[in-house]
């Protein structure tokens, strides 16, 4: 396979270039290195509607998006707007193969962008939305982060159980809908062609799902589930296709294994890393491991309870084996791993590495004396903790996801900061070591100082 290139220039047919050889490729060979074009899809929108709304409403203008935020968006000089995306789409299975090409679909994605240029940071996170729970998932929305960092954010419908869910929940709205070729690839095979065609969409000046906006960077993201889907992508599909991504960030899920010319930043919480054994970083790979925090933690669940009360009727609740919900905030990490990466893209800089979590000999996570654990990026709240905060526990459904959070008891507070200076000075000093390393932004430092100083606490 001939090194890739990245960009349209990648559109390149590499038997050719072989011809002049004497002992050229044969011709499987040579069908194996062509290099597949990503068409640009048809882009409609913005689709009317938005909360307060009926999804069950026969007109569309009534509806609204599924999860759409309850974030205070114009406040920040954003908007929300809705598209439906549509083209022929390529089948791949899990190892690369192609199974068939040109099969007609139609999805659609939600795009949260600043109104203006001037307060575009100029990269776009374009998320894979995660489909675990049976639905769609801005996992990785986090709008304190990108709002005041000054991203676009894509959420992208690739996969049929996040599609199916939403045609029943509004028909009007979403009825059209279906990335299965009319049920003929119903594990997801058009799910990778789906992903990369909507990011050829964001770059092109006719299409225009980002309003006015010029991207310059357009990265990759997805958590969990998506993190897996994305990394089949990576070592199966992209080194037969065109290159639409600078970037590829891989949150609380698998990575890929091929080293390819597109950096990978891979960010993972405690209760991700469950070995020992890990891959060490590489030249096109970045791995951070966050002490405390969980795969799926306290900041994300408080803010989808509501829009899933309002979508769903309900949020979900869990009885888990101890309290849940680590209050690390893993979201400060992602967001200095998003800066880090889109520098990495654009000027070649390299992130800062990051020790790893620790392992006891027996093959057990190392802890401290309070039962944090040891090694990884420590942020404030487990360097300076008011909190037992870890990335384990267990019991119903999806508990062994959500961590726990034992608050520590006024006598333990004492014992740890003898006076509220001593915790804030604590504080100071840990997210100037993790702002001197590359692993916290300013912005999230100067909050930490401000909720220590208030008496807000995690």
């Amino acid at each position: 396979m001939a090194p890739q290139i990245r960009g349209p220039a990648r559109v390149v047919l590499v038997a050719l270039m072989a011809t002049a050889m004497v002992n050229g490729p044969s011709a499987a060979e040579a069908e194996e290195a062509v290099v597949r074009p990503v068409p640009v899809p048809t882009v409609e929108g913005p689709i009317p509607g938005s909360p307060p709304g009926d999804p069950s409403s026969p007109d569309v203008e009534d509806t609204y998006p599924w999860l759409a935020t309850n974030s205070d968006l114009a406040a920040k000089g954003y908007v929300e707007q809705e598209f439906y995306v549509s083209g022929k789409a390529d089948a791949y299975g899990t190892g690369g193969e192609l199974l068939a090409e040109d099969v007609p679909y139609r999805t659609r994605v939600l795009v949260r962008r600043p109104v203006r240029q001037a307060a575009f940071i100029g990269t776009v996170l374009a998320e894979w939305q995660n489909v675990t729970a049976g639905y769609d998932l801005d996992a990785l929305w986090t709008p304190s982060q990108i709002l005041q960092a000054g991203y676009a954010w894509v959420g992208i419908s690739a996969q049929r159980v996040g599609v199916n869910q939403l045609r029943g929940w509004s028909p009007a709205r979403y009825g059209a809908l279906d990335v299965t070729g009319g049920g003929r690839f119903t594990a997801d095979e058009l799910s990778y062609s789906v992903f990369s065609q909507v990011a050829k969409a964001l770059r092109h000046p006719a299409v225009r799902p980002l309003g006015g906006l010029h991207a310059r960077t357009v990265l990759a993201v997805g958590a969990s589930q998506s993190a897996a889907r994305m990394t089949v992508y990576y070592d199966a599909v992209l080194p037969k296709t065109e290159s639409v991504f600078d970037g590829y960030a891989n949150i609380v899920g698998p990575a890929p294994t091929r080293a390819g010319s597109e950096p990978v930043f891979h960010v993972l919480s405690e209760t991700d890393v469950r070995s020992p054994v890990r891959p060490p970083d590489r030249a096109g790979l970045r791995r951070w491991e966050v002490a405390g925090a969980a795969h799926s933690g306290w900041h994300g669940q408080q803010y989808r309870q509501p829009l899933l009360t309002r979508d769903l009727g309900a949020a979900p609740t869990y009885d888990c084996d101890r309290p849940p919900f680590s209050r690390v905030p893993l979201q400060h990490v992602i967001a200095a791993a998003y800066a880090h990466l889109a520098r990495w893209t654009r000027d070649g800089v390299r992130p800062p590495g990051a020790p790893p979590l620790e392992f006891d000999p027996d093959g057990t996570k190392a802890r401290d004396e309070l039962g944090l654990a040891r090694g990884g990026i420590r942020l404030s709240q487990v360097v300076a903790p008011t909190a037992l905060n870890t990335g384990d526990n267990s019991g119903e459904s999806f508990c062994f996801l959500f961590g726990t959070h034992v608050p520590f008891d006024q006598a333990q507070l004492d014992r740890l900061y003898p006076s509220r200076g001593h915790y804030v000075a604590a504080v100071a000093r840990a997210d100037a070591r993790n702002l001197q390393a590359g692993y916290l932004l300013p912005a999230d430092a100067r909050q930490n100082l401000i909720d220590a100083g208030s008496g807000k606490v995690e």
